[in-house]
C-alpha cells in the first residue's frame, strides 16, 4: 500500500521462547505493521504493533515519529532556560529538592499551557512551533508586573500577552535535518591564560 510516498506492509513476527516464558500473554505469532517513508532518496522504517489502519493512520504515525525528540527538547528547556544551565539545584535537603523539582515541573507545564492557549487563537500554529525561551521571559515579565496593574485592566493585559506570544514563532523544521555525533567540550571554571605581547611575535 502506498500513501504519498509512505509504504505500508503487514508482517508477522515469531516470538522467542524466552519472551513467551517471561510474558505468558505474548502469542507465538505477532502481527505488526511496517511503515516506510523515503526522504531525499533515504528510506526510513517504523515498526509498530498498532495494526488498525483506520484508527492509527500511517501518515499520522510518520508525522508523530518526526516529533519523537520533543520530550528531549522539554528536558533541555527546563535545564537551560528555567534552571539557567545550573549543575546543581539550590536545595540541600532531600524533601526540599523534591519540592524544587515539582516547582520546576509545575512552572514548565503552566508556561506550556499558556503557549497552547495562545496557539489555539491562530490558525496553522502548533504550540511546539513557538519559542519557549522567548515565551517564558514574556510570561515572567507579565507576572512580575501584574501586582502593579489596575485590577480592571488585567484582562486587557492578559489578552495582549496572548496576542504577543504568537509572534514568537519558530521557523519550520527541516524534515531531513541531522547532526553528526560529537563530544562537546566541557566549559572550564578557570579563566583562560592570555599570551603577552612578546609571545605574539
Amino acid at each position: 500500500m502506498k500513501l504519498s510516498q509512505v509504504l505500508v506492509k503487514t508482517i508477522k513476527l515469531k516470538a522467542t521462547k524466552h519472551a513467551q516464558k517471561n510474558f505468558p500473554d505474548v502469542p507465538e505469532i505477532i502481527e505488526a505493521r511496517l511503515i516506510s517513508k523515503t526522504i531525499k532518496g533515504k528510506r526510513y522504517r517504523i515498526l509498530t504493533s498498532m495494526t488498525e489502519r483506520l484508527r492509527f493512520p500511517s501518515n499520522e504515525i510518520v508525522d508523530l515519529y518526526c516529533h519523537r525528540w520533543e520530550i528531549e527538547l522539554g528536558y533541555r528547556e527546563m535545564k537551560q532556560t528555567m534552571l539557567n544551565s545550573a549543575y546543581h539545584l539550590r536545595s540541600k535537603r532531600p524533601d526540599m529538592v523534591k519540592q524544587e523539582l515539582w516547582g520546576v515541573l509545575l512552572a514548565y507545564n503552566l508556561i506550556r499551557r499558556m503557549m497552547t492557549i495562545a496557539a489555539s487563537k491562530v490558525d496553522g500554529i502548533w504550540p511546539n512551533q513557538l519559542s519557549f525561551s522567548s515565551y517564558s521571559m514574556a510570561v515572567i515579565q507579565y507576572f512580575s508586573s501584574v501586582s502593579i496593574m489596575s485590577p480592571g485592566n488585567i484582562p486587557t493585559h492578559w489578552n495582549h500577552l496572548l496576542e504577543t506570544l504568537c509572534l514568537f514563532k519558530l521557523p519550520i523544521r527541516q524534515e531531513d535535518r541531522k547532526y553528526s555525533r560529537c563530544v562537546k567540550s566541557k566549559p572550564s571554571k578557570y579563566p583562560h591564560k592570555k599570551r603577552n605581547a612578546s609571545q605574539l611575535n
